[in-house]
């Protein structure tokens, strides 16, 4: 496969951004088998902008060679306090329910390291840790703590100043060349990036995905970095998002309350899961009777937009479009865990005795 596949793969949807695209197509240049790490708090029930959003980009960069690692962060979960900060659990979680929907989304053992954190954890990952923090202000820390999915003024412990530490030295650890996140996990990518050279560290290249909105809506147009922390898809406000193992009849009720406004594509819940997730690599297919248009096809983002605010396409059948591709996306899951109902059944157990 050529460089320029291997750079269209990596910045497909629902990747947001590369810093840099130069650095990307020098790494695919010179290395054949890049190494890869995306991390992960254990915080309950996965939503499909951590399962099926991480599951697509990694199944791509696994195309262009590359060498992933999904990193189980047990001790970054303990610090912010998820599943009500017992560590043993956490651990079971990682290792049971929450690697478990990577493999039910067609990530295997045999093709990515799972790992769990901690269990690579020696002196020399605490010196490093220590070392990032000699070298970064306090001030620049605390700008960090968003990357918790909290405000800065958001009352925190102070724990949470060691975190962003913690996360650029796993990139370290790991030798990671391809550091993978969300755009909420931006500002430590950037302090990674900025504080290699003086560890000696080789600068990672930073894949941002987009972070797909809450089905119930923005707060509001143009959010600030804060505003997306409300606004993203939240676990702990279920009928705004759609959870990996859940039953089509859940994941359509969920489609068919989601905010949707006629003829407004800004802001839209429902256009950006169909940009990101499907339009990605095949047409959107829309079904409808006749006496409303008739089956019609959207191969780009821009044919559904426009469509969409000319009022050529209806809410409803954006819809149930959308709603049966992420049905349909999500079966291999479904069907997963009714064969291996025990790590769910683990984690809901978790989640009612909190």
């Amino acid at each position: 496969m050529d460089t320029e596949r291997k750079i269209d793969l990596a910045m497909r949807s629902p990747t947001q951004e590369i810093v840099t695209k130069e650095d990307l197509k020098e790494l695919f240049e010179t290395h054949a088998h890049p190494t890869h790490y995306i991390g992960f708090e254990i915080s309950g029930f996965a939503h499909i902008g951590t399962g099926l959003c991480t599951a697509l980009k990694v199944k791509d960069l696994l195309d262009a060679g590359c060498k992933p690692t999904i990193w189980l962060a047990d001790y970054h979960t303990w610090i912010n306090g998820k599943l009500g900060g017992d560590l043993d659990k956490i651990r079971s979680v990682a290792e049971g329910y929450f690697k478990h929907c990577f493999i039910a989304l067609g990530l295997p053992e045999d093709k990515v390291d799972y790992v769990l954190a901690s269990r690579s954890y020696d002196a020399d990952y605490w010196k490093m840790v220590l070392d990032i923090s000699r070298n970064t202000t306090l001030k620049r820390m605390l700008r960090c703590i968003t990357i918790m999915g909290r405000k800065e003024s958001d009352s925190t412990s102070s724990a949470s100043v060691l975190y962003p530490a913690m996360q650029a030295a796993d990139i370290f650890l790991l030798n990671a060349q391809i550091a993978h996140a969300g755009m909420d996990q931006r500002k430590v990518h950037m302090l990674a990036r900025e504080i290699a050279p003086r560890l000696g560290k080789e600068k990672p290249v930073a894949l941002h995905g987009h972070l797909l909105p809450s089905l119930q809506g923005p707060g509001r147009m143009n959010p600030s970095e804060e505003d997306l922390i409300d606004a993203k898809m939240s676990k702990s406000k279920p009928d705004s998002a759609i959870f990996v193992h859940e039953s089509e009849k859940d994941i359509l009720r969920k489609v068919n309350k989601a905010f949707c406004p006629e003829k407004v594509a800004e802001g839209n819940p429902l256009i950006e899961y169909a940009e990101n997730l499907v339009l990605r690599d095949r047409p959107l297919k829309v079904e409808r009777p006749e006496k409303f248009g008739g089956n019609v096809e959207f191969a780009t983002s821009e044919e559904l937009r426009n469509a969409y605010v000319s009022g050529a396409l209806h809410p409803m059948d954006l819809k149930n479009a959308v709603g049966r591709e992420l049905a349909d996306m999500l079966k291999p899951a479904r069907d997963y865990f009714e064969k291996n109902p025990k790590y769910l059944e683990e984690l809901k157990s978790i989640q009612i005795t909190r």
